[in-house]
């Protein structure tokens, strides 16, 4: 389970900014939203929602747990010797331009172990790297490597419980690019011991933010399963969206000329074995098709429609329900920028929902940004569950907790955020005759 991220100098944030999910001693909602885990000394709240105006930096935070997944999972196999590290430091402090980003993270694999990994780099290097494991409940450095700028040369530390010959220590300490993590490299050449948390970090965080084309391929591979039809069906039937069934249709294709794609079709590069930037072969190309099946009111013939027909609502929705079904079922962390975009706010409500309710057997986790304020009910979430961003004198993203106001336990959360009591909110001006 997701423990604790802090990121600091990526995009609009500054300085370290760190968001937990571990409980206060509030007993509100205990059954319902905090999952009491392994540990009785660690309960972890099954779901954090972010609210702040636009700009704040709100998708900055989830962008920086994409970025360090994506580092995680590529940078030993998809970054070429030279190729810079994808990490953008804060823009508006020249010193800050000019120093590397720093991600850190906790989480309790599913190996029952907690772990604490960090990394720091610049677009042209890694400047250090550790990972903290937590078997017996005691600390245990495995690893550390640190680049040191005087000398130019990388300083390497194992652990007396990281398991590994010298040997092989030294084989995998010197395959590790400068752009590389060392827990991507390692993995790679078959290091057993750190899978567990290459596999939480890679698999179990699931972030959807918009523009990035991820949202509906977890649907698209569900409804390509046999059980998966009714798995989502249910899911929709839930939502009440009107729609009988779903079909995919998915067929070889050529590109036409112009490029453009009939109305309702996705098109869908499997780029398995490529190399990074590479175009896939035209005959690697597919035309995928997601159809809605209706039934008349007046009988039971079905209609077909393009799932580019239906409602802004639908189509989010059917973006979602994999990544949700995923989530639920094999207890991941799901991270969802503007949740409440195109969604009906009983909709958002019954999202959020599932994540509290007996079908999240597998404490998952959600963390999601909204604009919605309906949701700011003690009757769905507890004050340890609601943060707020907003922009510093230095135009630096600082996140914080509802805690940090002290609300009575009665108070009108959202009437108090509207009212400007807890800050995080947009400044309207005037713009005059």
């Amino acid at each position: 389970m997701f423990i604790e991220f802090s990121v600091s100098n990526f995009r609009s944030i500054l300085t370290r900014q760190t968001l937990s999910m571990v409980a206060s001693p509030d007993a509100a909602h205990l059954q319902r939203n905090v999952s009491p885990g392994k540990d009785k000394d660690l309960r972890l709240l099954r779901s954090a929602v972010i609210y702040g105006p636009n700009a704040a930096g709100k998708s900055n935070l989830l962008r920086a747990v994409e970025t360090l997944r994506q580092l995680v999972l590529n940078s030993s196999t998809g970054y070429q010797e030279g190729q810079p590290i994808p990490v953008t430091p804060f823009v508006f402090s020249k010193m800050a331009s000019d120093q590397p980003t720093e991600f850190e993270i906790i989480f309790v694999a599913d190996d029952g172990i907690r772990y604490h990994y960090c990394c720091v780099a610049s677009a042209e290097r890694v400047f250090k790297e550790w990972l903290v494991a937590y078997p017996l409940g005691r600390a245990q450095r495995w690893f550390e490597r640190e680049y040191d700028t005087e000398t130019k040369t990388q300083r390497w530390w194992f652990g007396p419980n990281f398991n590994a010959e010298r040997a092989e220590r030294k084989v995998w300490q010197d395959f590790t690019r400068d752009n590389a993590l060392f827990l991507s490299t390692a993995i790679q050449l078959n290091n057993v011991q750190l899978r567990p948390a290459f596999s939480w970090i890679t698999q179990k965080l699931i972030v959807l933010v918009p523009g990035v084309d991820l949202n509906p391929f977890l649907s698209l591979n569900l409804l390509r399963e046999g059980s998966g039809q009714e798995q989502i069906m249910r899911f929709m039937r839930a939502a009440d969206v009107g729609i009988d069934r779903l079909e995919l249709l998915e067929e070889d294709l050529t590109p036409p000329p112009s490029g453009v794609l009939p109305p309702g079709a996705m098109r869908v590069h499997f780029e398995i074995g490529l190399q990074p930037g590479a175009s896939p072969a035209p005959q690697m190309q597919k035309r995928i098709r997601v159809i809605a099946w209706h039934k008349r009111t007046d009988s039971n013939e079905e209609v077909p429609l393009d799932i580019s027909d239906e409602s802004d609502g639908t189509r989010k929705l059917f973006e979602f329900t994999g990544g949700w079904l995923h989530a639920l079922e094999g207890g991941a962390t799901l991270f969802v920028d503007e949740l409440d975009r195109s969604l009906h706010p009983h909709m958002t409500r019954f999202l959020v929902g599932l994540f509290h309710s007996r079908s999240n057997e597998k404490n998952a986790q959600l963390v999601f940004t909204t604009h919605d304020t309906t949701l700011l009910d003690t009757d769905l979430m507890r004050r340890d569950q609601i943060w707020f961003v907003e922009k510093d004198a230095q135009r630096s993203s600082h996140l914080y907790s509802l805690l940090e106001y002290s609300p009575r336990k009665d108070e009108a959360l959202e009437r108090g955020y509207l009212k400007g009591r807890y800050g995080a909110i947009p400044f309207i001006g005037d713009l005059g005759a």
